[in-house]
């Protein structure tokens, strides 16, 4: 048991933390893609699409659904 854990310590002080930190930076890259702009714009509005004021657009006798 005790040479299974120091493989796996060995892995993850080398390997894996390689692979964490290409994981990293690849999710830097790809939030900072520049096709992404659109889409994070886009989120950043979701709080304030369903607003409670009235539509200026509608008539006020029109019920509400």
């Amino acid at each position: 048991m005790d040479d299974l854990y120091s493989l796996l310590r060995a892995f993850a002080d080398s390997w894996f933390l390689i692979f964490m930190f290409a994981l990293f930076v690849g999710a830097g890259i790809w939030a900072f893609r520049p096709g992404s702009r659109p889409l994070h714009d886009d989120a950043a509005m979701v709080p304030f699409r369903h607003e409670d004021r009235p539509d200026p657009q509608r008539p006020e006798n029109e019920a509400r659904t």
